[in-house]
């Protein structure tokens, strides 16, 4: 039974709100009768105005709150969470929790970190290639720590690039290492080719092909020449990933663009046997809003492969004002060279149907009478049954609740076992979200200042003494590098 003073608290709330609502609608001869009867004071639901917010005094009015919370409750029912089986993609304890602060050369924000083999010479010649902790700074430096308990600095290096260092790359275990804006090197287990892919702000991909011989482990011996592929795109891209066909084991890259919601292929298996630059031809693309009305939803803003699944990325989004992220099964297009015959004329037909069949044109203005009702028909069939395919592989879709900006740069990585992903934002908090369900299930706080950006994370298994030890290491804008355990 509630209590009386609970009871006359509520009355007194509700009729505040019933005498706000004569107030504001001008209703003064039925709200001076209501506050005479109700023995109310005389300023009843008046709006008490503050000097420090005049201007959000009436934010908050009921009818405001509720708006607000029919515009929440819309937003989840677009939100999609997982009801996966399998074990490895629960949330797997223990987790990397505990923050160590690594004191760094120079104070600058940090804009790239990872982990991986690095290849030091030393004055006695001694070359020690083992892991180290790598970080990139706003003040063009590029700083190598010890993975042990000390975190000592190894090696710090200025002038290896005119403009700050914004990814690397790592090959051969050290020997090679690739800075650029986004840079991505990829190693293939049966051939000696080492294939990098760099994005740049000029709209361009560019492929280049590094044959590095087992025989001859000078680095001396290799360069990297000139570019053997390129993708010139109508936006900035934003992420690259190279990953293999399925059916046919081609190497395939995926692009994802600014102002665009889908993630393009391109076939590379053209460009093996190529000694100049060559054009990538897009050979499909998927849409991850495909039941979208507007003229762009997101941008896929940062792409990341699961490390059990090579067919499912990690996608974070450029949503507003929290980012949101998806796990997506990549649709593959049929094998291309299962697309080339020899005859033309029938490489033209078929081409023209697998068109047909992906993305139906939209170039004919509505009501045209150019094509014959059927069809019509069955491209607004094969529309509605591409969408529907696109949206099934969606397999989750949910908010992270990381502030950012039009401005931010999302970042998403897996943690090794594929159990879930961490996620930085534009607080200072780093956020884990289960694979298995899309649910946030655990931040990582009291490391970066509240309020700043953590601009890069990494995730992976580290040797620590002969201990594997699972790690995130991250770097950010309050100047801070560091290691969470």
């Amino acid at each position: 039974m509630a209590s009386p003073d609970h009871t006359a608290s509520e009355s007194l709330l509700a009729s505040a709100l019933v005498a706000r609502f004569l107030r504001s609608n001008n209703y003064n001869e039925t709200l001076r009768t209501f506050i005479r009867e109700a023995n109310l004071p005389s300023d009843a639901g008046a709006i008490k105005y503050k000097s420090h917010d005049h201007g959000n005094v009436e934010q908050w009015t009921l009818e405001g709150i509720i708006q607000e919370k029919k515009k929440f409750d819309q937003s989840l029912s677009f939100e999609r969470y997982g009801d996966s089986q399998l074990r490895e993609d629960e949330w797997s304890m223990p987790a990397p929790s505990s923050p160590k602060v690594i004191e760094t050369p120079t104070s600058s924000n940090l804009l790239s970190v990872s982990v991986a083999p690095w290849q030091i010479i030393h004055a006695d010649d001694d070359q020690n290639a083992a892991s180290y902790i790598v970080s990139t700074s706003a003040d063009k430096r590029l700083n190598a720590f010890n993975v042990g308990s000390d975190n000592a600095i190894a090696a710090s290096m200025a002038g290896l690039s005119n403009s700050p260092i914004l990814s690397i790359a790592v090959i051969r275990g050290g020997n090679y290492h690739f800075l650029t804006i986004k840079v991505l090197a990829y190693e293939e287990d049966n051939s000696e080719d080492v294939w990098i892919v760099t994005a740049g702000w000029d709209s361009q991909v560019l492929i280049y092909r590094m044959a590095v011989s087992s025989s001859s482990p000078s680095v001396t011996d290799h360069r990297i020449g000139e570019p053997v592929g390129s993708v010139k795109l109508p936006t900035n891209p934003e992420s690259v990933l190279l990953v293999h066909h399925p059916e046919s084991q081609d190497l395939t890259l995926l692009v994802s663009r600014r102002d665009s919601t889908f993630i393009y292929y391109y076939d590379l298996e053209p460009l093996r046997s190529a000694s100049t630059l060559q054009k990538c031809e897009e050979i499909g693309k998927q849409n991850l809003a495909p039941r979208s009305n507007a003229w762009v939803a997101f941008s896929p803003s940062c792409l990341a492969q699961s490390p059990h699944d090579p067919g499912l990325i990690a996608v974070a989004l450029s949503t507003l004002p929290h980012m949101k992220i998806m796990i997506v099964r990549l649709l593959f297009p049929p094998p291309h060279r299962d697309i080339i015959d020899d005859s033309t004329s029938h490489s033209s037909s078929r081409n023209r149907e697998v068109v047909a069949e992906r993305a139906p044109s939209t170039d004919t203005p509505v009501g045209a009478s150019t094509s014959a009702p059927g069809t019509q028909l069955s491209q607004a069939m094969a529309s509605l049954a591409l969408q529907n395919r696109e949206d099934a592989a969606i397999v989750i879709q949910a908010n992270t609740l990381a502030p950012q900006t039009a401005y931010s740069t999302p970042q998403v990585v897996w943690r090794p076992d594929g159990s879930g992903l961490w996620v930085g934002g534009d607080d200072g908090v780093i956020r884990g979200i289960e694979a298995k369900t899309g649910k946030l299930v655990t931040t990582l706080k009291n490391g970066h200042e509240v309020g700043s950006k953590v601009r890069s994370i990494w995730a992976g298994w580290v040797n620590v003494g002969g201990t594997i030890e699972e790690w995130v290491v991250s770097g950010g804008f309050d100047k801070k590098l560091i290691v969470w355990k």
